[in-house]
Formats: C-alpha cells, sequence, structure tokens
C-alpha cells in the first residue's frame, strides 16, 4: 500500500465546476493532496497514520476570508447601531490605543473564530504591531496575507497609525524581511493603502514600486464610500480608480475591498487591469451600499468575499454569502425580474478560488484538486436543515452554517479535529481577550 499522512475516506467532494460527487476519498501527502478518487479504491490504496472516517461528510477548499481587520476583534459589538463616523469616532481611538500584546491576543481570538468557521487563510488589510499578528498566525496554523496599515496624511489619524511617507514603507520592507514566507510560506506581506484620503500621491506611488520589486501583493480600500470619491475629485480632478491608473496603481497585484461607489468605467478599468475586488456583504449593506456585482461579473472580474472584521458581526462566511444573495437579488435581480442574477455555485466560488485569486494563490488554492494544497474543510451535511436536499449546492448556501464545519486541514496539517481546535486552549484565548477589550476601553475611552 502507498503512505500518506492524512486520509479522508468515504466522504462526498466539491469538485473545481462547482458539483458534489459523492463516494470519495481524498489522500494528503505533505502539504499537498496526492489523489482524489472513488473510496473503495482509494481506501485500499493508502494507509496513513491519520485517517478519518467522514461519511456522510462534505470534503471543501477552505474558506478565504478577503478582507479583514484582527486588531478590531475586541471591538466586538461596539460598532453596530452608530451614527457615522464610525471612523473617527470609534476605530482611530481604538486602534491608535492597541499596545502589541492587544493586538497579539486579538489575532489569536481571531483566527481562532475563523478557524471553527471553516477559514483557512485570509487578508489582513492592516493595523498597528502587525508583527504580533504574524506571530499568532504562525501560532495558530493559519495561512495569511499581511500588511500594515499604512497611512502619511489625515488630520483624523493618530498615534502609530501614522508616519511619515518613508517610514510607511520601511515598515513594511521590515515586515517583509522577517516574515515573508515564514510558516513554510504560511504568510505573505504585502503593501498596504488604508484608503486614498490618508494616503499621499508620493505614497502610493512608492508603494507600487516596492510592490513591483519584492514581488508581493497590494491591499487597499477603494470606493467604500462617498466622501473618498469627493476627495479624489477634488484633489486629482479624477475618480479613484482612475487615479489609480494614473500612478500604476491598477494591476493583478491590487486586492481592493468594499467597492461600492463604483461606475461601469471603473469597473471596466478593473477587469482590465485584472484588479481583485473584495465584497463584504454585511459591512457594505448596513453602512455603505450595493456593489455592482452582476456589472462585475458581466466584465469577467473574479470578487472576493471579505467580513470586514468583527466589530459588528461574526466571521461567517455563510452568513456572509446570503446576505450578498438577498441584497443582490433585491437591488438589482427582482427589479427587472432576474433570478440569477447572483448564482449560488458563483457565492461559492467567492469564498473558495474567488478568494485565492485575491491573495494570488490560485495556483495552489481554492480548489479541491490533486497537486494543489491541503487547505480543506470537512463539513456535516447530514442534519436535519441540510438534508433531504433536491439541489446541495443550494442548499449549502441558503441553509449551512459555521457550526457545521469539523475538521480543518491546512497545509497539510491537522488543524481542527471534531470542532476541537488542535493543542489551543480555546477558553483561555477567550479569557485574555475580555481581559484585554476592557482595558483597551478604559484607555481609548469608548
Amino acid at each position: 500500500m502507498k503512505e500518506c499522512d492524512i486520509l479522508l475516506k468515504n466522504c462526498s467532494v466539491l469538485t473545481e465546476q462547482m458539483e458534489i460527487v459523492e463516494h470519495r476519498s481524498v489522500a494528503i501527502k505533505g502539504t499537498t493532496i496526492c489523489e482524489i478518487g472513488a473510496a473503495e479504491e482509494i481506501n485500499l490504496t493508502y494507509t496513513a497514520p491519520t485517517e478519518l472516517d467522514v461519511e456522510g461528510n462534505l470534503v471543501l477548499p477552505g474558506f478565504i476570508d478577503g478582507h479583514t481587520h484582527t486588531c478590531q476583534q475586541l471591538l466586538r459589538g461596539r460598532t453596530a447601531d452608530e451614527y457615522p463616523m464610525i471612523w473617527t469616532r470609534f476605530l482611530v481611538p481604538f486602534e491608535s490605543n492597541l499596545s502589541p500584546e492587544d493586538v497579539r491576543v486579538s489575532a489569536r481570538l481571531h483566527c481562532l473564530e475563523m478557524i471553527k468557521a471553516g477559514f483557512t487563510a485570509f487578508a489582513d488589510a492592516g493595523g498597528v504591531h502587525m508583527d504580533q499578528v504574524a506571530e499568532a498566525v504562525l501560532e495558530m496554523g493559519m495561512r495569511a496575507a499581511l500588511c500594515p496599515s499604512t497611512m502619511d496624511m489625515g488630520n483624523v489619524v493618530a498615534g502609530e497609525m501614522k508616519r511619515s511617507t518613508e517610514d510607511c514603507i520601511k515598515a513594511t520592507e521590515e515586515l517583509y524581511d522577517r516574515y515573508q514566507g515564514t510558516g513554510e510560506g504560511r504568510i505573505d506581506i504585502w503593501f498596504g493603502i488604508r484608503q486614498l484620503m490618508t494616503c499621499s500621491r508620493k505614497l502610493v506611488e512608492t508603494i507600487v514600486e516596492q510592490a513591483e520589486r519584492l514581488d508581493t501583493g497590494i491591499h487597499m480600500h477603494l470606493c467604500e464610500h462617498k466622501d473618498e470619491v469627493s476627495f479624489c475629485l477634488q484633489n486629482y480632478g479624477k475618480r479613484p480608480v482612475e487615479f489609480l491608473q494614473e500612478v500604476g496603481a491598477l494591476t493583478s497585484r491590487l486586492l481592493t475591498a468594499h467597492n461600492v461607489l463604483l461606475t461601469e468605467k471603473d469597473i471596466g478599468l478593473m477587469a482590465e487591469h485584472g484588479v481583485h475586488p473584495v465584497i463584504c456583504p454585511m459591512a457594505n449593506f448596513i453602512n455603505h451600499g450595493f456593489p455592482k456585482i452582476p456589472s462585475m461579473l458581466e466584465h469577467e472580474l473574479s470578487p472576493a468575499m471579505g467580513c470586514d472584521g468583527a466589530s459588528h458581526i461574526a466571521l461567517d462566511m455563510f452568513t456572509q454569502m446570503r446576505a450578498l444573495k438577498a441584497g443582490v437579488m433585491a437591488q438589482w435581480g427582482l427589479p427587472v425580474f432576474d433570478p440569477v442574477a447572483m448564482p449560488n455555485p458563483r457565492l461559492l466560488e467567492m469564498v473558495t478560488l474567488g478568494g485565492a485569486k485575491a491573495i494570488r494563490k490560485e495556483d495552489c488554492l481554492g480548489t479541491v484538486a490533486e497537486g494543489k494544497k491541503a487547505d480543506l474543510i470537512v463539513m456535516d451535511i447530514s442534519g436535519p436543515h441540510m438534508q433531504p436536499s433536491q439541489a446541495m449546492i443550494n442548499t449549502l448556501v441558503s441553509a449551512g452554517n459555521s457550526h457545521d464545519i469539523l475538521h480543518s486541514v491546512i497545509d497539510g496539517k491537522l488543524i481542527m479535529k471534531d470542532r476541537c481546535v488542535l493543542g489551543i486552549d480555546e477558553e483561555k484565548i477567550i479569557a485574555d481577550a475580555r481581559q484585554h477589550m476592557e482595558a483597551i476601553n478604559r484607555r481609548a475611552n469608548i
């Protein structure tokens, strides 16, 4: 018999074509999927030190959060039902008062919640003390694209959140030198453009140059609200996307979050240059508006999905998928009697392969396929809210929830088994977070 490291036996598998095939087994060797095949054949071919009989379960790619803020985990519940501006009233005072240990505790809790919800990777838009986020990711076994929160102007920005242009670049380069490729390749360090209202033209142009030099990505908020559009029109005589094109930032390196106030021309430019838009359904619908998803799909963009941090919502892709489905149908589908304005298979693609494309890892992540990285989750689909089903893809989106995730494999390692994150004291992580949350609130006076 052949040897592998992990054998997932007797499962169903979500294929690259967004179809579910039954009676399969998945063999994992090292960090990759070495073979997928008929259960009776694979079970007789392979032996492994870790064998899980997952009959009645579905193996699918780990969810990838294309836009989040790990440092805001300890702000949970604080920003809901509040008047604008959330950014100036809560986020700036909160983030500017975070200590390195606060960030480490927050990131550990963020990773814990994500793992238990089926995430295997995420892109963090940045904050202070990002070395502590990297350390937490390494400890928890996840995969992440991280960047400092880069800002060199703006009167509302305070403390360590604001640096000179040169120090912004230096901070990212130092983080890159220290953490790029660590965790056997699980961590990538990117450049960050927090938003165009707080980043000078010189900073944006330098980031574009340095990202090209280091062959890494750029993560930014784009067209999140009208103030940003107004700022660019007043200062550059161009809309945000047009300004980014002018300075050379519109490339396949660019990941853009929110993407609410885009024109048809903006969307066309982003598609032309291979930009990766990330939609944050709950954050967008509550605070900003309705992204033009049908137009993005028509232009053959490949959107990803993000939770935008835990300050206002659980880190749960099932919630985000359902919110996006409902929002797109209400805004774009129902008025023109289009029942497939937001197809369910496309939603699943957004949270898997779309996320992999956003973090520049589509060659090795995002689908369950031989030769790809073993970043997989195993989901119980046998419950009364899932069975029987006449169309399981539809049922996954409409009825699945994060508590159905039983096991998680990241980079070929079993990270969660039977909903228990291995080698981690979950109670201590939560207790530490509670203690630090109270201390931060006193310092930030929020």
